[in-house]
C-alpha cells in the first residue's frame, strides 16, 4: 500500500528566517507506520489499494472498499469481525494485515461544565522512546457539540499568549491521526449509527461541529489536514458538513487560498492585534506575514460571503489590546471582509505574563464592534478547570508540575483569568 501522507512527515514549507529573527520550529521527529497499519484515515481509493496488496482482485476492489468504508466511517467498527456484510474469509485476511485502531486514550477529564478532554497517545519514531501525545476537547452546547481537534504534536509557532506555543514541535499528525480523534470522540460518546453511549444517545449526532483549533498550526500540516477534513466531510461517511468545519490559522498566508480552494471549509483567523508591532510580539508569524498581507488573503478567500463569514479571533488581554482605540482600528482593518469577530477572554496558564481583560472592558469592546455592524460574540470559557480552554492545551509529556498547578489555582482565585 502506497500512501505517502500516512508514512512520511516532511515539513510542509521550508524553514524560514525572517529579517526580525523569527524562526518557525521544524519537526523533531517523523511518523513511522507500524508493521500492521490501521485503515483509519484512508480514502476509498486508498482502501481499494490496501485491499489489492492482500490479494483482493482489482474487479472487486471498489465494492469491497465501499463495504469497509461504511463499517468504518458510518458504523464506527473497531473490529473486522463486526463487518457482517464482508465475507468471513476476507475479514480474516484483513485482520492478519491491518487494524482499525484509533489513537489510544490514556486519560479522560470531565469539566464541571460538561467539557471533556482526552489525552491521546500516538506512536513515536524510535522504539523504546516515549510515545507522542496530543489532546482533543469535546464541548457540548445546546443544539450542537463541537470537537476541537489537533493537527500537530506541539506547534510550529510561538504565540506568546498560548500554552501550546511553549511546547516543542515534535511532528505533524497523519490524516489517520486527525480523523482518529473524531472517531475516538464518537466511540466515547456513543455517536455512531445505532449506538447508545456515554451521553445516553441513540445515534443522534453528538459531534456536530469540528474546529481545527487544538494543538498545532493546521496550515503547516496542510496536506494531512486537507485529506482528513475531506474524508470527514464526505456525505456517505462521517458526514460533517463543510459549513460545520472551521479551520483556524495564525496567518500562514500562502496556504489560506489553498484551504479555500482545496478544502472549502469555514475559516477562522487568529488576529489578536491591530498593529504590526504588537502582533509581532503576540503572534511572531506576523513578522513573516504582516497584517496587510493576511487581510488581503482573507478578502480573496474562496467562498467568503455574508453567508460564509470569516471568523476573526481576538483574545482579550488586559492593558495590551483591549482599548476602545483598538476596537476602532479593528473595524477599519476588516472593512470589506465578510466577518464576525470572536472575542476570547484570556485563559490563564502557569508562567504567563498576561491577564484577562476586565469584564466591563470586554463588554465595552463588544458593544462598539456590534454597533459597527459586526457580530461579536464573547466566547464563553469552557473547561478551564481541566486546562481544556482556548490556549491551554499541552501534551501530558509536558504536563504541569505540582507548583505550576498551585500557581494556576492562585491565578484563578485572584480572578486574573476570569471574564
Amino acid at each position: 500500500m502506497t500512501d505517502p501522507s500516512q508514512t512520511a512527515d516532511p515539513p510542509q514549507m521550508a524553514p524560514h528566517r525572517a529579517s526580525a529573527g523569527f524562526v518557525e520550529k521544524t519537526p523533531l521527529e517523523r511518523y513511522v507506520p507500524p508493521a500492521k497499519p490501521s485503515l483509519v484515515g484512508l480514502s476509498r481509493v486508498q482502501l481499494a489499494e490496501a485491499l489489492g496488496t492482500v490479494g483482493v482482485p482489482a474487479a472487486q476492489g471498489k465494492m469491497r472498499a465501499q463495504q469497509i468504508w461504511h463499517w468504518l466511517y458510518v458504523r464506527g467498527a473497531t473490529r473486522f469481525d463486526e463487518m457482517s456484510s464482508v465475507s468471513k474469509e476476507l475479514r480474516a485476511v484483513l485482520d492478519r494485515h491491518f487494524t482499525l485502531a484509533r489513537p489510544e486514550v490514556v486519560a479522560e477529564q470531565v469539566s464541571v461544565d460538561g467539557t471533556r478532554k482526552w489525552l491521546l497517545r500516538l506512536p513515536g519514531e524510535h522504539a523504546g522512546e516515549p510515545p507522542h501525545e496530543v489532546e482533543c476537547v469535546y464541548i457540548p452546547e445546546a443544539g450542537r457539540g463541537t470537537l476541537c481537534v489537533s493537527s500537530q504534536v506541539g506547534c510550529t509557532l510561538t504565540c506568546s499568549f498560548c500554552h501550546t506555543g511553549t511546547q516543542r514541535l515534535v511532528r505533524n499528525l497523519t490524516p489517520g491521526e486527525i480523523v482518529g480523534q473524531i472517531m475516538v470522540a464518537r466511540d466515547r460518546l456513543g455517536d455512531w449509527l445505532g449506538t447508545r453511549g456515554a451521553e445516553g444517545g441513540t445515534g443522534d449526532r453528538l459531534v456536530s461541529n469540528i474546529v481545527m483549533m487544538g494543538m498545532g498550526e493546521p496550515l503547516y500540516n496542510f496536506e494531512a489536514v486537507r485529506d482528513a477534513l475531506l474524508l470527514v466531510a464526505d456525505g456517505e461517511g462521517i458526514a460533517i458538513s463543510k459549513r460545520r468545519i472551521t479551520l483556524s490559522t495564525s496567518g500562514v498566508v500562502p496556504n489560506i487560498a489553498r484551504a479555500g480552494a482545496e478544502i472549502g471549509c469555514m475559516l477562522a483567523v487568529s488576529l489578536h492585534a491591530v498593529r504590526d508591532d504588537l502582533r509581532n510580539d503576540l503572534v511572531p508569524l506576523n513578522r513573516k506575514y504582516p497584517i496587510k498581507e493576511l487581510l488581503d488573503a482573507c478578502r480573496s478567500y474562496p467562498g467568503a460571503s455574508n453567508a460564509r463569514r470569516i471568523t476573526f479571533e481576538y483574545v482579550m488581554l488586559k492593558g495590551v489590546n483591549d482599548s476602545l482605540a483598538d476596537a476602532k482600528a479593528l473595524i477599519r482593518l476588516l472593512k470589506g471582509i465578510p466577518a464576525k469577530i470572536n472575542l476570547i477572554p484570556f485563559n490563564p496558564w502557569p508562567g504567563t505574563n498576561y491577564q484577562c481583560s476586565d469584564w466591563a472592558t470586554i463588554e465595552k469592546f463588544a458593544d462598539f464592534v456590534n454597533q459597527a455592524g459586526y457580530a461579536s460574540p464573547v466566547r464563553t470559557p469552557r473547561g478551564r478547570d481541566i486546562l481544556a480552554a482556548c490556549g491551554q492545551l499541552k501534551s501530558e509529556s509536558e504536563r504541569l508540575k505540582k507548583h505550576e498547578r498551585l500557581a494556576l489555582e492562585a491565578m484563578m482565585i485572584a480572578g486574573h483569568g476570569e471574564a
